[in-house]
């Protein structure tokens, strides 16, 4: 029962977290803030995590674990680079539509303490893009693709499918474009992005 128990106000104290690191970033957090937020006394916080750098390492790691599978997954699946694509950017907006706070906070974070992902790149489950640069590589030998490096590929394909999310009150500002409008965008993205990457990849 106790552990039960424990185990419940740990979580509590990561989703209490969660949101004041989205909202104040590191810097701006305090331990003060998220024990009240989780609904307990600072002592009982420190308890569970001995300082906030560890706090927030706890948090941001189960927030890359949630994008991390959906990277993985794909790279390292049996499809064409053309159906990777379509997979990709179709599971990756979906997701992030649920989880909107992901891009910015991982990357504001990684851009503010960027030594910090060479301990994230040693979890097990780590994205790598060994297989999918040896299955682009045996495309472009069969010219189904033209000569194209697999990193370049692979930015373009991150690139695209994250900026809207990480900019959305820029790019609905400039568009003027209102929230409704902005997730069929979004959606539509599904295709568009996908359709874009791979018409600009395929031989003609």
């Amino acid at each position: 029962m106790k552990k039960a128990k424990d185990k419940n106000t740990e979580s509590k104290i990561l989703e209490a977290a969660k949101s004041v690191f989205q909202t104040k970033g590191m810097d701006g957090a305090r331990m003060q803030e998220i024990a009240d937020k989780a609904g307990i006394n600072k002592a009982m916080l420190h308890y569970y995590f001995r300082g906030k750098q560890l706090l927030f390492e706890a948090v941001f790691k189960n927030a890359f674990s949630l994008l991390s599978p959906q990277l993985n997954t794909i790279l390292n699946d049996e499809s064409s680079i053309e159906d990777k694509i379509k997979n990709f950017t179709n599971n990756y907006i979906s997701f992030i539509t649920k989880h909107p706070y992901l891009p910015n906070f991982i990357f504001q974070e990684l851009n503010r303490n960027p030594e910090f992902i060479s301990k994230i790149q040693k979890s097990i489950g780590f994205p790598s893009i060994e297989k999918f640069k040896k299955q682009l590589n045996i495309e472009i030998e069969k010219g189904i693709l033209i000569p194209i490096k697999a990193e370049q590929l692979f930015i373009n394909i991150l690139a695209l499918n994250i900026f809207p999310f990480i900019a959305s009150p820029l790019i609905k500002a400039i568009t003027n474009t209102d929230n409704n409008s902005y997730e069929q965008l979004i959606e539509d993205r599904k295709i568009e992005v996908s359709t874009f990457i791979i018409n600009s990849i395929k031989q003609k």
